[in-house]
């Protein structure tokens, strides 16, 4: 197995394209010509970390949290990011970031916090912008169908829950053939008319370049006209934060050692309880402070995420809960996500979950 087959299900997944400006997903160290033998899975690549896969015989590492996110200028060691890089190379790890693209996606770090704290009807907090595109292409209508399911097969014409949706329009087209073209009708220095059929389908933005190949492999024409259009509907799936529901309301308090419980978390920093009980729940795995005004919009009773400093917890402002539970003790699940969709698509690849615990707070 070599390292971009294990990138690829990963990114399909999580497409790179997703995260944020200021993210550093991707691979780290490591050739992706690789031959991989083993994997571990983090949230954090530290030197412990790399001392686990080296003895266990893993040459590839996969954490949420990259290792670097701005440049190094020199590694000699002096710090933990460098002695990280330094050790990764001298013996050959591979290492990969899967970060702020999986905290938008529907079915990552998010979602799996809602499902340990038993949340149902989940949707995205805020939804990201510019996800979507809408692709207009014209075909003879013989050929219409085999487009339209090359371009579904390419992921292509899916809205919210519904897939293999487009809009269909026959008219008349005119071109005429110059000089050395090889028209699919008609005749070179002639204009000539032919019925077309218009055929529009949406599409998420990072399957532009895939479904843009699967529609001049299907198209008969020698040049196919299309154009891709930037939509300001959002995408449901992709976003930030999440939004759910018990399936009954619990006493505050009650559900704030039900959080702590089920998170491990050494402590839970929240603003003043004033609600009687919880039914709405927002969160946001890691440092979600920018959502707190779509919480509060959501109608949510709580909003759970991490790194809250002193005074934004005064944002709250009687109008929602806040609950800090901790960075790590938001994201610890993520390992499992990672590891569940290796296992699905290679389930006799050894993949294996990290005993290390990177979380750097400690706790009386």
């Amino acid at each position: 197995m070599k390292t971009k087959e294990i990138i690829a299900v990963l990114e399909s997944v999580a497409p790179p394209t997703l995260q944020e400006s200021y993210d550093n997903s991707g691979l780290i160290t490591g050739s992706p010509e690789q031959e991989i033998t083993g994997i571990l899975v983090c949230l954090d690549s530290t030197e412990a970390v790399l001392d686990e896969a080296i003895a266990m015989g893993c040459n590839m590492v996969i954490a949420h949290h990259p290792i670097l996110f701005s440049g190094l200028k020199k590694i000699t060691g002096k710090n933990y990011v460098e002695r990280v890089i330094i050790k990764a190379i001298k013996n050959d790890i591979a290492i990969y970031a899967i970060h702020t693209n999986l905290d938008n996606v529907y079915d990552g770090v998010n979602r799996k916090i809602a499902e340990k704290l038993g949340l149902i009807n989940l949707r995205i907090l805020q939804q990201k912008e510019d996800t979507l595109l809408k692709l207009v292409t014209f075909a003879p209508p013989a050929h219409a169908d085999l487009v339209r399911n090359a371009l579904f097969e390419a992921g292509a014409g899916t809205i919210s829950r519904y897939s293999e949706c487009s809009f269909n329009q026959e008219g008349i087209g005119t071109f005429k053939p110059g000089e050395g073209t090889a028209p699919f009708s008609g005749k070179q220095g002639i204009r000539s008319e032919d019925k077309e059929v218009r055929i529009e389908v949406i599409l998420e933005r990072f399957r532009m370049k895939m479904v843009e190949k699967a529609l001049k492999e299907a198209h008969p024409y020698e040049e196919v006209a299309y154009d891709f259009y930037s939509l300001k509907n959002n995408h449901p799936f992709i976003g930030s934060g999440m939004i759910g529901e018990l399936k009954e309301p619990m006493e505050t308090l009650s559900f704030l050692k039900m959080v702590k419980n089920q998170l491990n978390s050494g402590t839970i920093k929240y603003t003043n309880p004033f609600k009687t009980s919880i039914s709405k729940v927002a969160l946001c795995g890691g440092s979600g402070s920018f959502l707190l005004n779509d919480a509060i919009a959501s109608g949510a009773d709580i909003f759970i995420t991490a790194d809250y400093k002193y005074h934004q917890f005064f944002d709250a402002d009687g109008r929602i809960i806040i609950a800090d539970v901790g960075h790590y003790e938001s994201e610890q699940f993520t390992g499992e996500i990672i590891a569940e969709i290796l296992k699905d698509k290679f389930p006799t690849f050894a993949v294996r979950l990290t005993k290390v615990n990177t979380n750097p707070v400690n706790y009386l």
